[in-house]
């Protein structure tokens, strides 16, 4: 059989094996509801309150901050849509970046139509925001600041403590987009500064369908999902009781893997890039280089549609991608990278390769020798059609 590499970690992750092996006992002899007071309820719960203790060990939160959601978008929209509907301080004014991932831009957009108003900073050729320019933003009626913590696409990295710091100083709620470098850097809430975060299982070998949002204490949110008074009432709902378990053993996990991801996976992913430079003619590395996760590569390649490269290279058992999963069929370019200043024709032809920890250096060098392929026969295929057309 063919071998295949999967280079699109940014978009999902396999789920470990020891995630699975932890899940299955809460699908089959503990699959009681965790808010029943009998027996098998009470084991799920104590399986759910481990699991907050190991989420909260990773972020450096207290357990009581931990909340359970289905993912990254649930936390995205509880957090925005939470502080907007609080009524924590006066005003609807809400500021942010323009290379957010979709979960925080759509819900921006939704609440504007509902009476916020939205800033969106710039960010610079680097794709980092200024910490300047977000103070400059705010006003009396500023509510609420969201940054992500580091890019999907492109895996810059942004200065998320000294915006916290500012936010704090004006006594303005602050949220960070975390889903991305959970896992991958230390990321502790005190250091950041924040008052929530969002972060995701699925890209940290966890299944899908299970997420958490941190709330700082005392941070006043109104709930997202009503119901029942699950989560200390502030999402409601039956807890996913074997997602929880496997994304508590995911996040003890990747807490036990830090190192190794700054280390091992952050060489191999220096090692890709280099390859493909030398390989290659007109490649660049989009990004800046001081302020990027470990495990993500965004590429630009003349004269290809990224697009045609990434089905040429499924077929030739390489999976990567053109950016974030949730824009996957747009006809629009990268708004991230065109918010970092690239020219169209540069975006189109950019590709996301992004590592993981199980990733080993056979898969990167068979990366390499695939896109080099791919990108010669793109090209030589674009200079027939050229003259064919000039005919």
């Amino acid at each position: 059989m063919k071998q295949r590499v999967y280079l699109d970690n940014s978009a999902t992750t396999r789920v470990d094996d020891q995630v699975i092996e932890a899940m299955i006992p809460f699908m089959r002899e503990i699959f009681g509801n965790a808010s029943s007071i009998h027996t098998f309820g009470q084991e799920a719960r104590a399986a759910v309150e481990e699991s907050r203790r190991e989420v909260a060990e990773l972020l450096g939160a207290d357990t009581r901050e931990i909340v359970f959601t289905s993912g990254g978008t649930e936390s995205d929209n509880t957090a925005l849509w939470g502080v907007f509907r609080s009524g924590c301080r006066p005003g609807n004014h809400i500021i942010t970046t323009r290379v957010e991932h979709p979960a925080i831009l759509a819900t921006c957009k939704a609440l504007e139509s509902s009476g916020a108003e939205v800033t969106y900073v710039p960010v610079n050729s680097g794709g980092r925001a200024d910490p300047a320019e977000i103070a400059a933003a705010i006003t009396d009626r500023t509510i609420l600041i969201s940054v992500m913590h580091a890019n999907n696409e492109t895996g810059v990295i942004q200065p998320i403590e000294e915006i916290s710091a500012i936010a704090r100083e004006r006594g303005i709620v602050m949220h960070t987009d975390a889903v991305q470098s959970v896992g991958k850097i230390p990321v502790n809430v005190r250091e950041l500064g924040v008052d929530l975060l969002s972060l995701s299982g699925h890209k940290i070998h966890a299944p899908k369908g299970i997420g958490v949002l941190y709330v700082r204490k005392g941070t006043r949110l109104m709930p997202f999902m009503t119901g029942g008074s699950h989560e200390r009432k502030r999402r409601a709902g039956t807890e996913n009781v074997p997602g929880i378990v496997g994304l508590g053993t995911a996040a003890r996990l990747a807490l036990e893997r830090l190192p190794e991801m700054h280390a091992r996976v952050g060489d191999l992913r220096n090692r890709l890039e280099a390859r493909i430079r030398e390989q290659i003619e007109g490649v660049r590395v989009n990004g800046t280089p001081e302020h990027r996760l470990p495990n993500i590569a965004n590429l630009s390649f003349e004269g290809i549609e990224g697009e045609a490269a990434v089905i040429a290279m499924d077929l030739e058992g390489v999976a990567v991608s053109t950016g974030s999963a949730c824009s996957s069929g747009s006809l629009e370019p990268s708004h991230v990278l065109m918010a970092m200043g690239l020219r169209p024709e540069v975006v189109q032809g950019s590709l996301r390769l992004s590592l993981c920890y199980h990733n080993a250096e056979p898969e990167i060098n068979k990366a390499a020798e695939t896109l080099e392929r791919v990108t010669e026969r793109l090209r030589r295929l674009r200079d027939s059609a050229r003259r064919a057309h000039v005919r």
